[in-house]
């Protein structure tokens, strides 16, 4: 039984678009999922502009995951880590106390080229929000394949259809990449209690209706939860078990409004890590204190 349909919001970013579904006014989170971007799709041209790029900046309370279907984004961090992302690998890093990173198109500033992709932030359950920093990087082969006559899936963390991803999560949690056939039809997890589904490119049908591109369909607990492919077409399926309410504001996730304060203010005094592999760049605190988290934070 579908919930809701959220429709993404298109973002300039001065150089490419971002289409933000997470958080939204009527649904905040899906499961441990509080931040959820599609990147593109853009085709860059050579000399793309320094600007485009993602500078230096904080996050504490969560682990952030890249996940690309075309282009490549070179990682920064505070931790050391330097780590190209290209089209089906996983870069996942753990915020926990605090860490810093850029994220830069620098292949595309070389040589042009289409990116798409998502990027989106998992809270950390309680226990683990104050956690050491940490980053790992996980290629194809890390990441099960589901196949069923005209789907085709990838299970990029967590566990569902009774396989389990490489990829280390802090609370229970699936995130498939679907690629659908005309025809093909798949149904999300019914094990979890809150799940969602993305439709990246092409149209399904769920319910007797039809969704197209740029479409988050967030289904009712312990209901059925089936998607059909109307056309070829690429879904993301994301859900999970609730956390507890999570505070956001800027690039910051915390159950604390105070803890959120107190990384403003480290982040303003400089008291927090600049990665030592990147320039000495960073992006300023925003003025606004009811600011947005940045689109590809």
């Amino acid at each position: 039984m579908l919930e809701l349909v959220i429709e993404q919001r298109r973002k300039d970013l001065g150089g490419f678009e971002v289409g933000r579904v997470l958080p939204f006014a009527r649904r905040r989170m899906v499961g441990p999922f509080v931040f959820f971007d599609h990147m593109g799709p853009v085709d860059f041209q050579p000399g793309l502009p320094r600007e485009v790029d993602v500078r230096p900046h904080p996050h504490i309370g969560l682990s952030t995951i890249t996940y690309l279907f075309e282009g490549e984004i070179m990682h920064r961090d505070s931790v050391g880590s330097e780590q190209p992302i290209r089209p089906g690998e996983v870069n996942w890093m753990t915020a926990g106390r605090g860490i810093t990173h850029s994220e830069r198109f620098e292949r595309a500033r070389m040589e042009g080229g289409r990116m798409n992709g998502i990027q989106a932030w998992v809270a950390l359950p309680g226990r683990e929000e104050e956690t050491d920093p940490g980053f790992i990087h996980y290629g194809v082969e890390d990441l099960p394949v589901i196949e069923d006559g005209g789907a085709w899936g990838r299970l990029v963390a967590g566990e569902a259809f009774g396989v389990r991803s490489r990829v280390k999560t802090h609370s229970p949690m699936f995130y498939v990449h679907w690629e659908l056939a005309e025809g093909a039809r798949v149904e999300l997890p019914a094990d979890h209690a809150e799940r969602a589904a993305y439709v990246v490119s092409g149209t399904v049908e769920a319910e007797g209706q039809s969704f197209g591109e740029g479409r988050m369909l967030v289904f009712a607990a312990g209901q059925p939860a089936v998607l059909t492919a109307l056309a070829p077409s690429i879904v993301v399926a994301v859900g999970g078990e609730p956390l507890g309410p999570r505070f956001i504001e800027w690039n910051f996730v915390s159950s604390s409004k105070e803890r959120i304060e107190q990384a403003k203010a480290d982040w303003r005094a400089g008291r927090m890590k600049l990665p030592d592999l990147d320039s000495g760049e960073f992006i300023p605190l925003p003025p606004d204190p009811a600011a947005r988290p940045n689109p590809m934070s």
